[in-house]
């Protein structure tokens, strides 16, 4: 389906579950798109929720910003805009990298009244190598790739740690053919030329932080999920998170690396599951909704 977001930008989603149950919004990393929770959402429908996994604009799906708005605030205004429509003004949000950014800030600077949020393998410090080499992943072969041989050459000498499949057609979700038959990756190239955060580190880690605050202010549960092979988020990077918001809870697991979801899917949904049968049930306000 397609939802609604800031200024009318069409965001691609998928849900899993009830209509009426209470909603769990799912934000993939940057160059990832919706499909990466799939396992997810489909799992956590089954105990009693309803799973909305959304592609980020200039992602997957969803549509590309005329104007080139990639930055933080353009993200929060499209989950703003598709919590609404979806009906269910309290959702738990679960954010991954650069979705779990938007969580934050969303929640911490109270543009949604959160039900909870599970932020995974993202807190306020991040470290510069890790970010860049994700930043370095993302521009190799600017002109495209002529097969799928080749794309998943790309995504293996990045994830050296994963098995790479036998069968390529999966990976189809991942690019899209260009007018001279390429295969280039599926987001908005004008979406990673914005992407300045590594100069930048300050500033993101003075909002995130701020955002942090607020959210220990307020004690809206919350979840840390980090990898234990993560470049990205350290443990001293999650520890910080912990100390600012010590309500927290902390799930490391040890043998996945920045992609939680993608690398043990088994243990983080079992993990986010387990958080979320703890949580006081709520009523689910599902009158809006398509």
């Amino acid at each position: 389906m397609f939802l609604p977001g800031k200024d009318g930008l069409s965001i691609a989603a998928d849900c899993w579950g009830k209509s009426d149950d209470p909603l769990v919004v799912l934000l993939h990393g940057g160059g990832q798109t919706r499909h990466a929770w799939k396992g997810t959402g489909e799992a956590l429908a089954k105990t009693g929720v309803r799973t909305c996994s959304l592609d980020a604009r200039g992602h997957g799906d969803s549509g590309w910003s005329p104007a080139g708005e990639y930055e933080q605030d353009a993200m929060v205004g499209d989950l703003v805009s598709v919590v609404e429509h979806l009906g269910d003004p309290r959702p738990v949000l679960v954010g991954a990298s650069m979705g779990g950014g938007v969580a934050l800030c969303a929640v911490g600077e109270r543009h949604i009244d959160a039900h909870a949020v599970v932020l995974v393998d993202m807190a306020p410090r991040i470290e510069n190598a890790g970010a860049q080499r994700i930043l370095d992943f993302m521009r190799q072969k600017p002109d495209g790739f002529e097969s799928l041989e080749e794309v998943a050459e790309a995504i293996a000498s990045y994830q050296p740690h994963r098995r790479r499949p036998r069968v390529l057609d999966g990976l189809k979700k991942n690019i899209r053919l260009d007018g001279n038959n390429r295969m280039r990756w599926h987001w908005d190239p004008a979406w990673l030329g914005d992407k300045r955060r590594i100069g930048e580190i300050d500033a993101r880690w003075e909002r995130l932080q701020k955002a942090a605050e607020k959210l220990a202010e307020s004690r809206v549960p919350t979840l840390l999920v980090r990898g234990g092979l993560s470049d990205v988020l350290s443990e001293a990077g999650a520890r910080e998170f912990l100390e600012t918001c010590p309500h927290a809870e902390y799930v490391n697991v040890a043998d996945a690396a920045h992609m939680v979801a993608g690398d043990r899917n088994d243990r983080f949904t079992h993990a986010v599951a387990e958080f979320l049968q703890k949580l006081p049930r709520q009523v689910s306000g599902s009158a809006n909704r398509p």
